[in-house]
């Protein structure tokens, strides 16, 4: 089970740069975790499905405000993502280490690019990473600060880990060069 820390940092990164979110799509198998963060925002409907592809085709398109997923991505998932997000939508997801997994990542933020403005990884705990793909709202310059300001029962996420969360050593930086789109 992932701890604390995860959850908050999956949920609340997406959630908090939105400016206007009313439905968060939640993929995981494990998803009463994310559904305890979702609850923290008060007006903010979310829907759920487990971590197939087949329950992601049967989501309407452009119905999506923010998706939180941690579905392994490939091409086709990824257009799903696109094709369930309105257009300003962002995707938050997990991806394999930004260190052992250059290629495969390369690939996952090269395709993100072709329909996102914005493309971030970010710190969720753990050494664990996840990457934030953003149609329209940028994470550290757009963060919703009253709504971060308002949770209540939060462990780890304030509004000051959210823009740390994206800071990124040189090497990853000039690893991912053209592809990380901020």
């Amino acid at each position: 089970m992932k701890d604390f820390i995860y959850n908050e940092m999956m949920v609340h990164v997406g959630v908090c740069t939105n400016k206007k979110p009313e439905n968060v799509l939640l993929i995981s198998d494990n998803v009463a975790d994310f559904e305890n963060e979702m609850k923290k925002h008060d007006g903010i409907g979310y829907t759920t499905i487990n971590a197939k592809i087949d329950a992601l085709r049967d989501v309407a398109d452009d119905s999506c405000d923010v998706v939180i997923s941690e579905l392994n991505a490939d091409a086709a998932v990824l257009a799903h993502y696109n094709r369930v997000l309105k257009e300003d939508g962002l995707l938050v997801t997990t991806i394999p280490s930004l260190d052992d997994n250059i290629d495969e990542n390369k690939q996952t933020m090269s395709i993100l690019g072709k329909y996102t403005k914005v493309i971030m990884p970010f710190h969720i705990g753990g050494g664990e990473k996840a990457l934030l793909a953003s149609k329209e709202y940028h994470p550290t310059a757009d963060i919703i600060l009253h709504r971060t300001d308002m949770l209540d029962g939060l462990e780890y996420y304030n509004c000051d880990v959210h823009p740390a969360a994206f800071a990124m050593g040189n090497y990853i930086r000039k690893e991912y060069l053209g592809i990380i789109k901020n």
